[in-house]
């Protein structure tokens, strides 16, 4: 029996979860090379962030201050910042810690999304009522000043934003999955495999979680996005990573007084590398979902 579904359009949509974005949605739909830029692009940043110790031609913490704030040279690209340090060598060490931070909220909101939505969205009842009211709560709490608070009070790191914006984008993915499960729950086939006597954790886990995967998943690679501005409006606040680690968010901060003596490059290069990264994730992710969506017409 074939169980190879995908989850109409309306189930998604009426989740509310996915954003919506129409004029972004014409030019994604419009142009299907737009995705494929961005694709390469968001690819080109991963490889970037993975290759980082051969591609950095300086050490990113290598300080010459009677070289502060020179321009773009044979030996710096892209200049230098206030305090002598080669910006493109900072701008490629700083993607990974740009990425890696995003990558574990979405890791940890998709994985416990994904499993209080499908336990919601199975058993019903007044484990459902508790689990929506719980996700309602942290939706009425901003996630960036939870992170805020947490790492004010836990100190600089990774750590403590990165699990604090876990839990603040955990009620999306979940309020997301409770609704393809509860639309999946009234498919024929699930009827079938309950007479054959296959137990409700044994057919989400064969064939609920692989039908609804496509949609979460595009869901998380939106997400992505969205956790790399938190995580690097975190750092350029000085509540990120400790000031000595590379990263687009703190570089954006250093380079403030570099802006006001007339050499933006090194704030504004990272700024740059945030909005085409974050545009590059959301268009794939959106795209991703228009497929799903589209393959069940």
């Amino acid at each position: 029996m074939s169980t190879a579904r995908t989850v109409p359009r309306s189930a998604v949509e009426g989740a509310g979860v996915l954003p919506r974005r129409r004029v972004l949605s014409r030019i994604r739909t419009g142009n299907p090379l737009l995705h494929l830029l961005c694709l390469g692009l968001a690819g080109a940043v991963v490889l970037a962030a993975l290759l980082a110790p051969w591609l950095a031609p300086h050490p990113p913490n290598a300080v010459d201050l009677g070289n502060a704030l020179a321009g773009p040279s044979g030996a710096h690209p892209f200049g230098v910042d206030a305090s002598g340090r080669d910006t493109l060598s900072r701008l490629v060490i700083g993607a990974r810690t740009s990425l890696l931070g995003p990558l574990g909220v979405v890791i940890f909101s998709t994985v416990a999304g994904v499993a209080v939505g499908v336990t919601a969205g199975w058993r019903g009842g007044w484990l459902d009522s508790l689990l929506s009211r719980g996700s309602e709560l942290i939706f009425a709490f901003p996630g960036l000043l939870l992170a805020i608070l947490i790492v004010s009070v836990y100190g600089d790191g990774l750590t403590a934003p990165v699990v604090a914006l876990g839990v603040a984008y955990l009620p999306y993915v979940s309020r997301l999955t409770r609704s393809l499960v509860l639309a999946e729950r009234e498919r024929p086939y699930i009827e079938a495999y309950r007479v054959q006597g296959h137990s409700g954790l044994q057919i989400c886990l064969r064939h609920v979680l692989p039908n609804i995967a496509p949609v979460v998943l595009a869901q998380s690679t939106v997400n992505f996005g969205y956790a790399l501005i938190d995580l690097a409006g975190l750092s350029f606040l000085g509540l990120g990573v400790p000031p000595l680690t590379p990263d687009w968010g703190r570089m954006v901060f250093d380079g403030e007084s570099a802006i006001q003596s007339g050499y933006p490059l090194s704030a504004v290069l990272p700024c740059v590398a945030i909005v085409l990264t974050v545009v590059a994730f959301n268009v794939v992710g959106e795209h991703w979902a228009d497929r799903v969506a589209r393959r069940d017409r």
